[in-house]
């Protein structure tokens, strides 16, 4: 079967991330654990159920002596480098495959990478796919099934001809029981511009 549609997951495939860098900011201005409350909290926010303000408002009432920006610049730094070279491998395969970004992030973490990676090289990175999916913009998230069923009714999509690409073993394991054919990329091991090295080897 050959693959002519990949839809990849962002964080961790293409930017970095520094998870433990976020936990480390977070433990400076004072969140002494991630309650039950916060991962309520980023949930709703993931999936756009709540403000920016409410969700760092949220924060602010675990830590209530730090001020909106720094829990913001704490919360931003588990975002790392975006590596050129991912976005020059993106860009060659633009011309073989429609691609498509299935994310999920929040709106915060969004307009950090833009400031981060500059207007030039974002529009760069969007232009290469015919449509990116956010979570905080779509009102759910991986590894919801529905998620991945609602990108493949909306443009018509052949699960048996489409790759999704994703760091989460539950994120690709959900997306196997829509059909669609996975990359579970392992974070540190692998590297995304390694694609056709996986098809090679995966021949379904």
């Amino acid at each position: 079967m050959i693959i002519d549609t990949i839809i990849f997951d962002f964080g961790d495939i293409f930017i970095n991330l520094d998870k433990p860098k976020v936990e480390e900011e977070l433990r400076k201005i004072g969140l002494t654990e991630w309650t039950n409350t916060l991962n309520e909290l980023n949930h709703q926010y993931e999936i756009g159920k709540i403000s920016e303000n409410k969700f760092l408002k949220g924060f602010q009432k675990q830590i209530p002596a730090v001020e909106i920006d720094v829990i913001k610049k704490a919360w931003n730094s588990v975002l790392a480098d975006f590596p050129i070279y991912r976005l020059e491998f993106l860009e060659e395969l633009t011309s073989k495959y429609r691609l498509f970004l299935l994310s999920n992030t929040d709106f915060t973490h969004i307009e950090e990478v833009k400031r981060k990676v500059g207007s030039e090289f974002h529009n760069r990175f969007l232009n290469c796919f015919e449509k990116v999916y956010y979570s905080f913009e779509m009102g759910m998230r991986k590894p919801d099934e529905s998620i991945y069923q609602f990108v493949i009714e909306n443009h018509q999509l052949n699960p048996k001809k489409t790759l999704f690409v994703d760091d989460k073993k539950e994120n690709t394991d959900a997306a196997k029981k829509t059909g669609l054919l996975v990359w579970n990329l392992q974070v540190g091991k692998e590297d995304v511009i390694e694609l056709q090295s996986f098809l090679n080897n995966n021949l379904w």
